[in-house]
């Protein structure tokens, strides 16, 4: 998954380089899994820390100092399209501060409590699933980050957020899904048969 989503970012017309963050024990493994395949761009592997902020800060401080733009990929979405990564790009260009890609929830989303019982049915029009990569100004999330501390979140743009600072959310992709359970998998390895079979076009 890692080798895919390290591809996808690489392949994106408007990156110039990855930084990834691999567990400080395999740092050197993941080095020499990547540089056994053809990646069209520089690609620089960190020892990441104990914490997914952590890793994110490490990656970021390892950025050369003229890089202004940044963005932030789980390697769990290994199939989102280099395409998604130049729309993030480019929404930041155009002035934004912070950008997330989000799909429409297609099911209905109920708040409970805790014995289980729906407090409320939230609107759906209101809501988005957010994907990555995520996008940012490197200031802004370099001073979410000092700011949060040991404060967790579950997404960069959560720590942005709490800044009060504004984050644009524009159209994610459905190939950019979250592989976790074995169901995932499978679906991400028909996707990808189908892109060897040339009938899937990116």
């Amino acid at each position: 998954m890692l080798v895919h989503a390290v591809h996808a970012l690489a392949q994106a017309r408007l990156v110039e380089i990855v930084v990834v963050a691999a567990p400080p024990d395999g740092r050197a493994g993941v080095a020499a899994l990547l540089a056994a395949y053809d990646v069209p761009a520089d690609v620089r592997v960190v020892a990441g820390g104990a914490t997914r902020q952590e890793s994110v800060a490490t990656a970021l401080a390892a950025l050369p100092p003229d890089v202004g733009l940044v963005l932030v990929h789980d390697a769990a979405r290994p199939l989102a399209p280099s395409e998604l990564a130049d729309a993030v790009v480019a929404a930041l260009r155009a002035g934004a501060q912070a950008v997330v890609p989000g799909l429409a929830v297609a099911d209905t989303v109920k708040r409970v409590d805790a014995a289980g019982t729906v407090t409320e049915t939230v609107p759906r029009d209101e809501l988005r699933a957010i994907q990555t990569p995520q996008g940012f100004r490197r200031d802004v999330l370099a001073a979410a980050h000092e700011a949060a501390g040991a404060d967790v979140a579950t997404d960069d743009a959560g720590l942005v957020e709490r800044l009060g600072r504004p984050v644009t959310v524009i159209p994610g992709h459905p190939e950019a899904f979250k592989v976790t359970r074995p169901l995932d998998l499978v679906l991400a390895d028909a996707l990808l048969a189908r892109q060897r079979a040339g009938t899937v076009g990116r």
